[in-house]
């Protein structure tokens, strides 16, 4: 099965290396996604057009392929499920939960010279970042591609309600299923309230598993594709 891998802010296709040689080994294939302005040297892409590399990839894929959003783009594999309800075999969404219809797509931080740059470790201390040694975080920093403001900011679209009967499988890194499934029913993540057929699937890691837990990750993403 094709499996489109979907990195999150700051991060290029090359993040996904590792995952995806642990998913070729294990008969399936990885499809890392280089979003645009993250990894093409354009600082002006927008929100649609991130969209619409990830809709190219679902189309150009042989069957109904596997998406995989990280972070902040748990959002672009739910906007793939909402725009090709029938063509998505299923959804995983890691370390991340998808914004409503009108919400921005990844404002988090402040924007600096029409970019919104890796804004430092602070803000992941704890869970997120536990995992992660100095090196990695240094690593990690020197790396960082600032994510466009047209991105960032962009206003999330959602129209179609055969979106909820894509199946969905919610990874929980560096917070636990009890807590995710707490927070869906607290009305946190309304997105996924609706959703027909979810899954909650432990990971023990820290935000970043493609980093610090590639091996294990790639299996469990394996898992998710045998059972689509």
């Amino acid at each position: 099965m094709d499996i489109l891998l979907i990195a999150g802010l700051w991060l290029p296709g090359s993040a996904w290396d590792d995952v995806a040689a642990g998913l070729r080994s294990l008969g399936h294939h990885p499809v890392p996604l280089t979003l645009p302005g993250q990894g093409d040297g354009s600082a002006s892409a927008t929100l649609e057009d991130q969209v619409a590399a990830v809709l190219a990839a679902v189309d150009a894929a042989a069957g109904p392929p596997l998406v995989v959003g990280h972070s902040a783009a748990a959002t672009l594999a739910w906007l793939a499920a909402d725009a090709r309800p029938g063509k998505v075999a299923k959804v995983v969404l890691v370390g991340g939960f998808p914004a409503a219809d009108g919400k921005p797509y990844a404002d988090f931080f402040e924007l600096r010279d029409g970019v919104m740059p890796f804004p430092g470790w602070d803000p992941f201390d704890g869970p997120d970042s536990a995992d992660l040694d100095e090196e990695a975080r240094r690593a990690f920093a020197a790396a960082a591609i600032p994510v466009p403001g047209g991105v960032a900011t962009g206003i999330v679209r959602l129209s179609d309600e055969r979106r909820f009967d894509v199946p969905v499988a919610l990874v929980c890194p560096e917070f636990t299923p009890a807590q995710a499934k707490e927070w869906i029913s607290a009305g946190d993540v309304p997105e996924l309230a609706r959703v027909k057929h979810l899954d909650l699937v432990d990971l023990d890691s820290g935000h970043w598993p493609m980093h610090t837990r590639p091996a294990g990750f790639a299996r469990l993403l394996a898992a998710e594709a045998d059972r689509a």
